[in-house]
């Protein structure tokens, strides 16, 4: 397949179609995504009798193919095209008429692909060139798709494999994603290698359940192809480059090398710089939260994965790469930057070329799968992982943790580390060049320690924690934290941390204490059903509180909206939670509230399943201002918040916040830090 020169150069030149200072008034913001256009009348209606056809072919394709032990990721292939057409017609989202040809051509995919399927076959599967696939999301049930480019020369054996996140695009719905990845092969296309076009989810710069939607991309598509996972590149140009950013800080040792383009690398700076907004007003707690995708704050992860970055030259987006090369320079790292020559925000051809045989350099060593020093830097426990060093707890949430572990030799292990209070070290079988034969002698910040030994698989898995000041091995954090309140992996906070996995609304049936707090969290919970559907394009699931199961209980993150009065599962475990709420006052933190007048917000372990999350009265938490610009889209609220609601609800509140703060790593209230 040769690529299509002009449609490339076309390509290079990505355009944002939005931001600006003209995005700065919160009192007046546009909607994202647009409305879209008039779709004629016999359009609509020849449209809607074919959704009606292809409904009926996916419900027969399921039927005949109910025993199919792969439907379950071969189903979501064929409802991708029936989405993608009923949510550009039902939501008003046909931004262009010559989409109507692309609903057409959809719907007859879809009807090929179901014909194909009721018969047990999946030809798409064994397609060279463009492909659209697409798969079930664990979130929220949704069909999301992605975009394949499976080279010629692919026979099955292990290839490299490129991940491309796209630029910023407000009118890429389901429909215009899946045309563009059925008739442009894009950016890049490396010789030889498949490159996998991730939706993320729309227009979120892969955060959050875009961040999810790569990751679920990938593990869909290695069901079905020979991914080389020693030779994974993370690519990406403009709002993909700050997605690109952040996947190679947060995920290093998944990825044999990172080239992000453009786009940003932190909050604070771009947002002075190229929006022209000033947000050192911004409050303590979101500060705090810049750290969750601000790259430079983890700059130091890229010791783990090779990385290019690429800038035009006159480029104002050209921040995002110097940002990180002066981070990168504060960990003595320097970066490998290469520049446009007089190119405005586009792929200059020569820097293309450059960069391609950079990567290949790379893809021809591969990962580093066992590495003799590992170095990992976090702020919350999202992210805990590198290699074989694991952290399982830090000291304090939002404060920097960083943890750099050597083997110096066959018997000795040096760490060094801050603001950690648990961590493991877990060589997987065949991967320890410990001698098995000795004890292993690991020195942690100056204390010797003398540790078991590795197993007769040449595996190696030691817990270390420190008490009173002192470390020691220790036992698995699970046994260590049995019964246990404390903050670890996927139970971190904050509220939107709850929306990285399966989640589920559950809906107040009885009326609250009080007609405010009752209309308000109705509202919000109307709110966030239909924000759900036009940021992260899924319909979130709901389920009335008097329908909720044990199984429900085991499987979501439980998001209860009103208050005890109105939702029978938040009376169920009022008494359980940090807070005391009765129909005349409201106790936060100390503090007492109007309960008529104030309501709370907050993530808590579910105290009737504590390995998984409630959410009491709120959803992402990020708002209508927010989508202009993706440097905006960070957490918002932290732990906990009490909403002021006779003060109104803005495009960026969901009221007045009377006060707002973090738990502490036991779940513990805990004070704002003093200024």
């Amino acid at each position: 397949m040769k690529p299509n020169h002009a449609l490339l150069a076309l390509l290079f030149a990505v355009t944002a179609l939005a931001d600006g200072p003209k995005d700065n008034t919160a009192e007046n913001v546009r909607p994202v995504p647009p409305p879209g256009v008039a779709v004629p009348e016999a359009d609509k209606a020849r449209l809607t009798e074919g959704l009606i056809k292809l409904r009926a072919a996916i419900d027969e394709a399921a039927k005949a193919q109910a025993k199919n032990p792969m439907l379950a990721d071969l189903l979501p292939d064929v409802e991708i095209y029936h989405k993608a057409v009923d949510w550009a017609l039902r939501y008003n989202e046909v931004h262009k008429l010559p989409e109507v040809k692309s609903a057409d051509e959809a719907l007859a995919e879809g009807l090929k692909r179901a014909a194909a399927l009721k018969e047990g076959k999946s030809p798409w599967t064994q397609q060279k060139g463009l492909v659209v696939r697409a798969y079930r999301s664990k979130i929220d049930g949704s069909v999301q798709p992605y975009g394949l480019v499976i080279p010629e020369s692919y026979i099955g054996a292990p290839v490299r494999t490129d991940i491309w996140c796209h630029g910023r695009g407000e009118t890429l719905s389901e429909l215009a994603f899946i045309d563009q990845r059925s008739k442009q092969v894009g950016n890049v296309q490396p010789k030889g290698a498949i490159v996998l076009h991730p939706y993320g989810r729309y227009c979120c710069a892969n955060k959050f359940a875009g961040e999810v939607d790569l990751l679920e991309a990938l593990e869909h598509a290695q069901k079905f192809y020979a991914i080389d996972e020693e030779r994974i590149v993370m690519r990406g140009f403009s709002m993909g480059g700050a997605a690109a950013w952040q996947f190679a800080v947060h995920y290093a040792d998944k990825w044999c090398a990172a080239n992000p383009g453009a786009g940003f690398a932190e909050t604070a700076e771009f947002l002075g710089g190229f929006q022209s907004e000033d947000v050192t007003n911004a409050s303590w707690f979101q500060k705090k939260l810049w750290h969750w995708y601000d790259a430079t704050d983890n700059a130091l992860n890229l010791e783990m994965c090779p990385t290019v970055a690429y800038s035009g030259e006159i480029d104002k987006q050209k921040q995002a790469a110097d940002v990180m090369e002066r981070a990168l320079r504060g960990e003595q790292v320097d970066l490998m930057h290469i520049i446009g020559p007089q190119t405005g925000h586009k792929i200059h051809p020569d820097s293309l070329i450059e960069i391609e045989k950079r990567l290949a350099d790379i893809c021809a060593i591969g990962r580093d799968r066992n590495p003799q020093d590992v170095h990992l830097s976090t702020w919350h426990l999202r992210y805990n992982r590198m290699h074989w060093v694991v952290v399982d707890a830090l000291e304090e949430h939002w404060v920097r943790g960083r943890i750099h572990v050597r083997v110096m030799n066959p018997t000795q292990v040096a760490v060094r580390l801050q603001n950690i209070s648990a961590f493991t070290l877990d060589v997987p079988a065949g991967h320890s060049t410990l001698w098995p034969l000795d004890k292993v002698n690991v020195t942690v910040e100056g204390q010797a320690l003398t540790v078991s030994r590795p197993r007769s698989d040449r595996s190696w898995r030691v817990h270390f924690r420190l008490v009173d000041k002192r470390w020691r091995q220790a036992l698995s954090p699970e046994m260590e934290d049995q019964g246990k309140l404390v903050k670890k992996h996927g139970l971190s906070g904050p509220i939107d941390d709850a929306f990285m996995d399966k989640f589920l609304f559950v809906k107040p049936t009885q009326a609250a204490w009080n007609e405010k707090v009752d209309a308000w969290s109705k509202a919000e919970l109307e709110r966030a059903q239909f924000e759900w559907r036009r940021q992260f394009r899924g319909d979130a699931p709901v389920k009335d509180d008097t329908a909720i199961s044990e199984a429900d209980i085991a499987a979501n993150n439980l998001v209860l909206w009103g208050d005890p009065s109105s939702n029978a599962v938040l009376a169920k475990i009022a008494d359980k939670l940090p807070i005391q709420w009765s129909q005349g006052k409201l106790t936060v933190n100390g503090k007492d509230y109007d309960a008529t007048s104030h309501a709370p917000v907050l993530i808590f372990p579910n105290p009737l399943n504590p390995a998984k999350y409630v959410v009491i009265n709120s959803s992402f938490t990020y708002r209508e201002y927010d989508y202009l610009n993706n440097a905006r889209q960070i957490p918002k609220l932290p732990d906990w918040a009490v909403i002021d609601l006779s003060k109104p609800k803005t495009s960026q509140a969901p009221g007045g916040i009377a006060d707002a703060g973090f738990f502490g790593e036991k779940w513990e209230w805990k004070a704002a830090p003093t200024k």
